[in-house]
């Protein structure tokens, strides 16, 4: 089992699971935990608000080396983060999404476009 957790003190909570019987059972591998600071990403993550008839946009640009720890294994971070902007969203009466941006230099390859004729070649008809 792992466990993510995000705090600004860190490794304050490190020393607790060290010392507790949760640190007897994180030393017999029986769960692992990961620490995040938000801190260290701070410089690299830029936030841009925007408001509309359909709601609240948030759109969020992070470094690509970040983006896979943004999204997370089969997008659950991210599905995570729009499940909570869901809810702030319906207890102020507001429609609110989350739009991960692709960042320069992102893993993706870029998208070609193709002509109409160099589609039609590519079908061999």
């Amino acid at each position: 089992m792992r466990f993510h957790i995000i705090s600004l003190f860190p490794e304050t909570i490190e020393k607790y699971l060290s010392t507790s019987i949760l640190g007897r059972a994180k030393a017999q591998k029986l769960f692992s935990v990961d620490y995040f600071d938000p801190r260290k990403f701070t410089d690299d993550v830029k936030i841009k608000r925007t408001v509309d008839e359909m709601g609240v946009l948030i759109s969020l640009d992070v470094n690509a080396e970040d983006m896979g720890k943004v999204i997370g294994r089969s997008g659950n971070t991210a599905k995570a983060i729009r499940t909570l902007l869901r809810v702030v969203g319906m207890k102020h009466n507001a429609r609110a999404n989350l739009k991960i941006n692709e960042p320069q230099g992102g893993l993706r390859p870029e998208a070609t476009v193709k002509s109409l004729d160099q589609a039609m070649a590519d079908l061999d008809l």
